[in-house]
């Protein structure tokens, strides 16, 4: 996909006081930036924000991390946050690969991973969010029992996912190749790609992992 810059988004970003540009000065301090000691769950490469926005206000008990690569598409997610009546969502702009700089050990509860970048070529396999080499960086710093939850239309990259989920030693908790005509489907909150893809009429396919040790 091809991004539009949008003029002037960096520097927006970095003036903002809910977005982190050197979020590794945070690590094993989150919870001073929320101010109490709830929960602390993350979206890694949240796109424009409408999934993080929405599961934020519905869970105000719960603090949330949206994190995003590119300042073109984080500054969209800055414009939807003033709408936001609760004061449990900021922001990360960094590269995913350097995740393991920003949490300690068990600081975060759980994991999203919503339509993310299928890498097709196999050269590019371990840049996938849901990669062995992934996987293991997020092993660093989720909590014990902490799940991860991954969304795609992508066939292609659900298949690779699962089994990259299974030679990494995490347990399958939901596996599910038609997400909206599932018993799952309840409760479920669409992403801006969902949404599109779902009206194509593509099934979402989507899965539930979590780590004992």
């Amino acid at each position: 996909m091809r991004l539009r810059n949008v003029k002037g988004s960096r520097e927006r970003i970095e003036g903002d006081d809910y977005v982190f540009t050197e979020p590794n000065e945070m690590k094993g301090r989150w919870h001073e930036v929320f101010e109490n000691d709830h929960p602390l769950q993350i979206e890694v490469g949240m796109g424009k924000g409408k999934f993080i926005h929405e599961l934020a206000a519905l869970h105000p008990e719960i603090n949330f991390l949206g994190i995003e690569k590119y300042s073109s598409v984080l500054v969209r997610a800055l414009d939807k946050r003033p709408e936001l009546a609760t004061d449990n969502l900021y922001f990360i702009r960094m590269d995913a690969e350097e995740i393991c700089d920003v949490f300690a050990e068990g600081e975060v509860d759980r994991i999203y991973l919503n339509f993310s970048d299928p890498w097709p070529k196999d050269r590019h396999a371990k840049r996938r969010l849901t990669s062995r080499e992934f996987l293991a960086r997020y092993d660093k710093f989720l909590k014990k029992g902490g799940v991860i939850e991954f969304k795609t239309d992508n066939r292609d990259l659900f298949d690779f996912s699962l089994e990259e989920a299974k030679e990494a030693g995490w347990t399958l908790d939901l596996v599910t190749y038609d997400l909206h005509h599932s018993t799952f489907a309840e409760g479920n909150i669409m992403t801006e790609y969902e949404e599109r893809f779902s009206s194509k009429g593509n099934p979402i396919c989507k899965l539930v992992m979590h780590r004992d040790q």
